[in-house]
Parts: C-alpha cells; sequence; structure tokens
C-alpha cells in the first residue's frame, strides 16, 4: 500500500517535530512548491469563475462562533479560549464561514450583487485528539480552499450545479478519481440545528440539482453539518478507505443569525442564502490523497522539481547553469546537480520523481542543445535549448484552458 506519509519523508515534501506539536506538520521546499502551484491553480480557477478573494484573520472573538453557532454545536472541536486581558478574548477559528458572512454584512448589499462569490484559501483550526492525528490527513492546523456564495433563493439550484461543476473540472486537473457523491443528512441528537422546515427545504434545492446535473448518489443521514445538508465527494484512500474531499452546502440559517440582508428589486429587505462550497478540500487532506494516488510522481505542472538539469562533466556546468536560468526565466521549477558521477544523479532524480532530466554532455554543449530524458524512461533526441525549454514548458502548462 502507498503511504503518504512514508513517501512524504522520502521525497522531502513534508516533516513533523515535537517541538512544532502533534498534528502540525511542516511543509518542506518540494512539499511547499508543490502545494503553492495548486494554490495557485485554485485562486485562478476560482477568480475565472466569478469569485473576489478576500484575506481574513484565523482568530475571533468567542461572541463570533456563538453567534455562528459553532460553540454550541461544535464547541468539542474547538481550542480554548486565550484570555488576553479583561474583557478580551480571542479564540482560534474552527471553519471560516463566520468571517465570511462577516464580509457581507460589511456594507449594504443589492439584489444586483446577487449571486455573490467570495473565496478564501485559509487557515482554520480543529482541537483532535492526539490519537486521530496522522500524516497530513488528520491535522490540527487546516489550510481550507472554502467558498461562499450568496444569493437569492431562486439562485440556489443553479450555484449548486455551477459548483459541482467547477469541482469535478478540479478533480479532473489534479488527477482525482472521484469514488462517488453522498448527500450527507441530518441524524438524531444535539449535533443538528433543530429546524425542520429549513433542513427539508436545504434538502429539497440540494436532490433538484443533483438531479439536474445528473449526478447518481448515495444518501448519508447524520453526516451533515451542523447547519444544513450537504453534497460530499468521496474520493479512496491507499488503502481503499472512503473519505470526502469537496462539499457543497447550502445554509439558509447563519444568513438569520448574522442578520444578512439585501435589497430585493421591490425595495423590500430579503435574506440571502449562504452556499458552503470547498473546491479541492483542505490543502493538508488533499496532498495525502494527491502522493498516494500519483504514488509520489506528482503531475508536471504541480510536481516540486520539473525539470533537473545534469552536466555530465565539471566543464559543462557553467553551460547548464546557463540553461537552468533560461529555464526558471520561463517560469519552469528547474534545479542543478552535479559533482557526483552522472548515473548516481540520474538515480537520484528517479528516487525524487523529477518528471524531466536535461543532460548535457560535450556534444550538447557544443551545439547549444541537450538531450532530454522523462521519469517514465523515454528519452528525447538532441534537441537545441528553445526546443526543449518549449517541450517541458507545454508539459508543464497550468490546465486553465
Amino acid at each position: 500500500m502507498v503511504d503518504h506519509r512514508r513517501l512524504g519523508r522520502e521525497l522531502e515534501l513534508f516533516c513533523s517535530d515535537p517541538l512544532a506539536g502533534v498534528g502540525l506538520p511542516i511543509w518542506l521546499p518540494a512539499g511547499a512548491a508543490a502545494r503553492l502551484a495548486v494554490e495557485a491553480y485554485v485562486r485562478e480557477r476560482e477568480r475565472r469563475a466569478g469569485y473576489q478573494h478576500v484575506l481574513s484573520p484565523p482568530l475571533g472573538k468567542p461572541q463570533l462562533y456563538e453567534l455562528s453557532g459553532h460553540a454550541d454545536h461544535f464547541g468539542d472541536e474547538m481550542f480554548p479560549v486565550m484570555r488576553m486581558a479583561p474583557n478580551d478574548e480571542l479564540v482560534l477559528r474552527p471553519s471560516l464561514c463566520p468571517h465570511h458572512a462577516l464580509v457581507f454584512r460589511s456594507r449594504g448589499r443589492s439584489y444586483r450583487e446577487l449571486p455573490m462569490r467570495i473565496a478564501e484559501l485559509g487557515g482554520m483550526y480543529r482541537a483532535e485528539r492526539s490519537g486521530v492525528l496522522g500524516g497530513l490527513s488528520r491535522v490540527r492546523a487546516i489550510s481550507l480552499d472554502d467558498g461562499h456564495t450568496f444569493c437569492a433563493p431562486d439562485q440556489v439550484v443553479g450555484e449548486v450545479c455551477r459548483e459541482l461543476s467547477l469541482i469535478r473540472r478540479a478533480h479532473t486537473d489534479l488527477g482525482v478519481q472521484v469514488s462517488g457523491f453522498r448527500l450527507s443528512l441530518r441524524g438524531d441528537g444535539g449535533k443538528f440545528v433543530d429546524d425542520p422546515a429549513m433542513w427539508a427545504r436545504a434538502e429539497a434545492v440540494l436532490r433538484e440539482a443533483l438531479a439536474h446535473a445528473g449526478i447518481p448518489y448515495v444518501e448519508a443521514p447524520g453526516e451533515a453539518a451542523f447547519y444544513g445538508p450537504k453534497i460530499d465527494i468521496q474520493v479512496r484512500d491507499g488503502a481503499g478507505r472512503e473519505l470526502t474531499l469537496s462539499t457543497v452546502q447550502v445554509d439558509y440559517g447563519k444568513p438569520h443569525r448574522f442578520e444578512l440582508g439585501y435589497a430585493a428589486a421591490d425595495g423590500s429587505r430579503q435574506v440571502p442564502v449562504m452556499l458552503h462550497r470547498s473546491m479541492v478540500g483542505s490543502m493538508e487532506r488533499l496532498f495525502a490523497h494527491l502522493i498516494e494516488v500519483h504514488a509520489g510522481a506528482l503531475p508536471v505542472w504541480y510536481a516540486p522539481v520539473q525539470m533537473e538539469v545534469l552536466p555530465v562533466g565539471d566543464e559543462q556546468v557553467e553551460v547548464a547553469s546557463a540553461f537552468r536560468d533560461a529555464a526558471i526565466a520561463a517560469g519552469l521549477r528547474a534545479e542543478l546537480s552535479a559533482g557526483a558521477s552522472l548515473g548516481s544523479r540520474i538515480r537520484r532524480a528517479a528516487q525524487r520523481k523529477v518528471p524531466y532530466l536535461a543532460v548535457i554532455g560535450r556534444r550538447e554543449a557544443s551545439a547549444a542543445a541537450v538531450a532530454l530524458r522523462r521519469r517514465d524512461g523515454r528519452e528525447h533526441a538532441q534537441m537545441p535549448v528553445p526546443d526543449a525549454l518549449r517541450l517541458v514548458a507545454e508539459a508543464a502548462a497550468v490546465p486553465l484552458a
């Protein structure tokens, strides 16, 4: 079985340290490079889908989470309150949605602004028990790709369908194989907001959206968010276990809690519906999955190092360095490897799952050319430097077309 924790160590993607704390992994340069490439993709995909990006603090006053309902329904997973001074308390946020509700209510809104889509790749924190933590799949500090759409009631189904299409496109681009869709419904107990009419209304629009999108699904009572039902997009890990990667949720309650409103066409004040959406989930869980499904050989566009330049001998180092610099200037993540024998450097690059090797020997240096090798073993005939850069750049292009 492929284990992302083992590969994470071998490929130097992330590490943990007792001084940092359990459930708080540190992203090393290679892992950070891959993650930043995916984050840039996510933000651009959202921008093209009409989202505006916001930035909000990972802390808030306890009253914010009392208002949102997290303190009552989610309190066991929140970190303790930090007392800064008398009457000055803060808590690490367990979710981004309360801050995004504050974004909407920062000024008056008109129906002409709806649907209003905002997104943030932000930090949130869960006080997970140490026994369930491991690698990147279960952590205490979560970097969530979170989006919220505020819309009129008659726009909900269309927006949910739009979100499902966005999620499916992102999964295809990342190389994620979806195992199924789940409609997560309310269960028994005090975990859920007690408003049957609200739940029935939210469930109905999600069913309508799934039917409109032609997506088969299974029902999962008891797996809803505390404030409403949700569509969970499921994947399987290396051990065949199913987990949720992305979600779309309908929330009729929080806009009332935060007294959100907009001026309708007839001049009346109406309450928007709030959709919660995570296109690819948290960066931690996403990469735990990607590392396993790709066995560490991440697709070229978000591979940590896309090309390693290998001069055969010391006399080619200067030429190889110039080629490496040209690759970086072309937007590629390229490194130079020299010193040891060529064979050992090739083996090391293979262990690191580098997609392209550019070998420069005496003949290549004199001809202003390189010999390219792919990590699958295929080799290209010697080619001029501009052609080699173009070939790798095309392979590394971010799939946003």
